[in-house]
Parts: structure tokens; sequence; C-alpha cells
């Protein structure tokens, strides 16, 4: 039943070109709503961050209306390919893997990932912080640097968001050297790591150098080198049913349109403190 819906929806919708879709329907974009600052739900229940002031620059742009909804992280591919909304902007990166099942626009940011932890803890000392490795372009330094961090976190309870690329890579590169706990949303590790349950997350260090603003984290600090490509895929972008290739085709000249022109830039500087556009 499931496949018979997407089946019949990726057909209906591929059918509407970029003026017609735009004349018939309000386009519906997916975001976790708990994902600060990519994406983050206000105590009044108002979705902010970057992510949500991105997706009405690319709506303006494309010349359609767009409602931004909150979707568990865990739902997400299947919601878009079941039909329940129409894109997803929720800090996906673009993988091999998710290509299987849904298309990607050209990516609106890029951004390293990799582990937090206490100061005052050993892993405090992992090697190699302050430089970022991609298993793209520097795949032996990136692995080398992996190797080295082993003997600390041997034993150590790593905490990572479930269905993500960073729980791929914990998976790949530390299955039976650390003890893995997945959660639901990065912001349930996050107060983990504060409360002593787990002595490290694996996250985006954009998402944790937000984290280290706010008095609450004050204790916390990014360890060891930032990691890129490879597991943790290509960039961020907007994640598509196969099917919408007009929509994609629309999101890719509205996305270039704001990398040329700064606005992603001016944006990933607010909520993020930092250029993530692509280069």
């Amino acid at each position: 039943m499931r496949l018979k819906s997407f089946l019949l929806g990726a057909v209906a919708l591929a059918a509407l070109s970029g003026a017609a879709f735009a004349q018939t329907r309000t386009l519906t974009i997916a975001t976790e709503g708990a994902y600060a600052p990519w994406n983050f739900t206000e105590p009044s229940g108002k979705l902010a961050g970057f992510e949500i002031e991105l997706a009405a620059d690319l709506c303006a742009r494309m010349k359609v209306e767009c409602k931004i909804v909150a979707q568990d992280w865990d739902g997400i591919i299947p919601g878009v390919n079941a039909g329940k909304f129409d894109v997803i902007m929720a800090g996906m990166s673009i993988t091999e893997k998710r290509k299987q099942s849904i298309a990607f626009s050209t990516p609106y940011a890029m951004t390293p990932n990799g582990f937090t932890t206490l100061t005052t803890t050993p892993l405090a000392k992992l090697p190699g912080t302050g430089t970022i490795l991609s298993f793209d372009k520097d795949g032996p330094a990136a692995e080398k640097a992996l190797e080295d961090m082993k003997a600390l976190l041997k034993g150590k309870v790593i905490g990572v968001q479930t269905s993500t690329t960073n729980a791929n890579v914990m998976e790949k590169y530390f299955k039976g050297v650390v003890d893995l706990r997945e959660y639901k949303t990065a912001e349930q590790h996050d107060l983990d790591l504060l409360a002593g349950r787990v002595d490290a997350v694996f996250a985006s260090r954009v998402a944790e150098t937000a984290n280290l603003k706010k008095p609450e984290f004050k204790d916390l600090a990014l360890v060891g080198p930032g990691f890129m490509g490879g597991l943790l895929g290509e960039g961020v972008g907007v994640g598509l049913r196969k099917a919408d290739t007009e929509l994609k085709a629309k999101f890719d000249e509205a996305i270039k349109a704001a990398v040329a022109d700064g606005v992603i830039k001016k944006l990933s500087e607010k909520w993020m403190g930092v250029d993530i556009s692509p280069k």
C-alpha cells in the first residue's frame, strides 16, 4: 500500500511543470525542528534557524508558496517518498546510500563533523584538534587520524543521532572499540553528554560550535580533527522524490543563485558564526 501511494504521488507530481506547480499547490518542506542552529522549534512552537530562513529565500526565488512542517528524523525519507511532504531541508548530507532512495539538489552547505566532549575528561586530549580532513582528498591521513584515536576511545560511550552519516562513520571505524549509543535527536545526545551519561558525541561541528556559545555548554570542547567526505557525504542538500526532476532543477538554480549573491554565506554566518556555503 505504501509503495502504491508513493508511485501514484510521484507520477502525479512529475507531470506538473514548474509553472503549473506554483499555480496549483503549496510546496511543503519538511524539517526536523530539533537540530539547532540548522532548524529548531522555539518555545512558541515556531520553527526557526538557518534552513528555515534559507527555505524562505529559495521559495521566493522559485516564485512558489511554501510551508514548512516538522517531521521526526527517522521518518523523514519515508515521508517524502510517501507524498506526506514535497521536499526535505533538515541538515541532510548527500550520500550514495540515500541516493538509492531519494534525489538531492546541488549542495547548499559544506560542514565537517567530529567529536565533542567535556573539557575535564581524557578525551579532551584527542589528537588533531583544529584540523580538517577529507576522506575523499586526504583518505590515508583521515583514516590514520581515526586509528590514532582508538586507544583513547577504547571502551568509551559515544553518542550519535540514529540513521545519520555520523552513526555510519562510528559503526565503520569504531565498531568493537566504543560503546555506541544512538539517540533520536542530536539535542538528546548533547544533554546526555552534559549529564555524563556518554563520554563524547560525534556530530556536526557547526551544530556543536553553536552549542558552545550557550552558558550551559561552557564545559564542552570540540576535540580531534573535523572530518568531511566519504561516508559523511558530499555536503548538505534538499532531498526530493526521484521523479521530481523539474522541481530539482528549480532548487538547483535557486541554490546556485543564493551562493553566487552571498545569501547563503550571510545566513550561515548569522546562524552558525561561520561561512558554510559551498565553494
